[in-house]
């Protein structure tokens, strides 16, 4: 915004620029009822919108000279009561395309600037209308593209975010001028027993900090969708699932190009919830050359894995668990995705009542490194368990970016510890200090402790498995940082 300036007076079309029974032009600025005045002519002659009363609608015309463009309604509200907190008029006209136009341009021409993209809600931050927070929900309610990114955004807008940050802040103002006090005049003010009633005020509010980050974490998840990607070896039967996705619902938003050369995602509608569906045969190109085109079937996968939270790796249940489709599953492993084995054409095959079971177990030996996967059957011919598997994308999703408060995880590892005692070497045993989670996806979790030669992957598995336990953490991987720490850091 480089010729952003408070004192200019401003306009520009409020309404989307397609055709529609009502078009908004919005003025806001000192100036912004003078402007008007110069292309306004009200039905009684000589009103000026500039001497009536705030918040009140005008019948007339907008002209320019002699030519009236449009019959209008005009809404006058004077600040400080307006969205921006400055003088604001509203010229309520017909909506199509050319009438919104030509009364901007004579709104631009009696004397406005043309607005920067932003800049009203810009100037209703610095004039005090609204904080930070509630300024970035107003692109969030324009841009939402489903009800639960709806819902969230005007919940922001509301200020729920910045009432919870202020409850927070006061709390800890609260305890900081109550040690500054104690230490002023000790005499009246003892600080007996204080430290221990801080701590559990310190804690009860770093809880709260969680919380917020965990739905910062859940709110772009809403705001963006899910990113999905489908992948698997050819004739898997990737296009079909996303063709019957897509029908299925038969709400297919868009089809948006991707960040990916030539990539186009597929937008997918599914009970209020936004599922992106990353295409990975963009970078597709025709060679005769076996290992070319492996390599170009590498580097399409691999690019979309990257872009995405959640894959969901189709087998072809005729075939079974292939080397390839390890690879495939490796690709996503090595990056921290969620993860979904959909065996598809389960349909196709003979059954009988233990089918299933081997099926499974084959999966689970071939991808071992994996446990954690989500496993399904279906069928993208039939549509079996389709539904299902929107299901556990929200699931995994969900988890994939799930935080867990640091007070409770040093819980469950000192519950750990006392169950299962840590190994020791050479009269040297492990200590565990302390954990903390410190990204999500993948949840990514810090461990201090006395010496990290001692903290072998069985152990740290142990962890792992005790925190699953509590919290699931389904189709998700986990990632353990170990850190050393002295004792006499301690």
């Amino acid at each position: 915004m480089a010729g952003f300036h408070l004192d200019d007076t401003i306009a520009a079309v409020s309404t989307a620029m397609a055709p529609a029974g009502i078009g908004i032009v919005r003025i806001s600025g000192n100036d912004a009822f003078e402007v008007a005045d110069r292309v306004f002519r009200a039905k009684k002659e000589g009103k000026k919108l500039s001497a009536v009363k705030s918040h009140t609608i005008h019948y007339g015309w907008i002209t320019e000279g002699e030519e009236v463009i449009d019959e209008v309604l005009v809404m006058v509200m004077k600040g400080p009561k307006t969205y921006t907190g400055e003088n604001t008029v509203e010229i309520d006209c017909h909506g199509g395309v050319l009438a919104v136009k030509k009364v901007l341009e004579a709104v631009l021409h009696a004397g406005a600037r043309a607005a920067d993209p932003g800049e009203f809600t810009k100037r209703a931050f610095l004039n005090g209308r609204m904080d930070l927070t509630q300024a970035e929900a107003v692109m969030d309610v324009i841009s939402a593209k489903s009800a639960y990114a709806l819902k969230s955004s005007e919940s922001q807008l509301r200020g729920t975010v910045k009432k919870a940050i202020r409850t927070i802040r006061e709390k800890l103002i609260y305890e900081i001028a109550f040690i500054e006090s104690a230490l002023d005049d000790p005499e009246h003010i003892s600080l007996d027993g204080y430290p221990e009633r801080l701590a559990v005020v310190v804690a009860e509010q770093k809880k709260q900090v969680e919380k917020l980050l965990a739905s910062a974490d859940e709110g772009k998840m809403i705001q963006e969708g899910i990113k999905t990607v489908i992948l698997g070896k050819p004739n898997a039967g990737k296009s079909s699932l996303l063709n019957l996705l897509a029908g299925e619902e038969k709400a297919i938003v868009t089809d948006i190009a991707g960040t990916t050369r030539d990539a186009i995602d597929t937008t997918i509608m599914h009970n209020g919830n936004e599922y992106i569906f990353i295409d990975t045969a963009g970078l597709r190109k025709k060679n005769k050359i076996k290992e070319e085109l492996e390599r170009y079937s590498i580097i399409r996968t691999v690019s979309a894995v990257e872009r995405a939270d959640v894959v969901v790796l189709l087998i072809d249940a005729t075939e079974g668990v292939t080397e390839q489709d390890a690879k495939i599953a490796g690709i996503a492993h090595e990056r921290g995705k969620g993860m979904i084995i959909a065996v598809n054409k389960w349909d196709a095959l003979e059954k009988d009542d233990k089918t299933i079971y081997r099926f499974t177990e084959k999966v689970r030996n071939t991808l071992a490194y994996m446990p954690y996967a989500e496993l399904l059957f279906i069928s993208a011919k039939t549509g079996q368990r389709l539904p299902k598997l929107f299901e556990t994308i929200d699931i995994v999703s969900e988890n994939h970016a799930m935080r867990v408060a640091t007070g409770v995880l040093n819980e469950i590892m000192a519950e750990a510890v006392a169950m299962q005692q840590p190994p020791s070497d050479k009269g040297k045993r492990l200590r565990l200090y302390y954990i903390t989670q410190v990204a999500v996806k993948p949840p990514t979790f810090v461990i201090f402790v006395n010496d990290k030669e001692l903290m072998h992957f069985s152990y740290t598995r142990y962890i792992e498995n005790q925190i699953r336990e509590t919290f699931g953490f389904k189709g998700t991987p986990l990632r353990f940082i170990i850190r050393e720490r002295k004792e006499k850091d301690q």
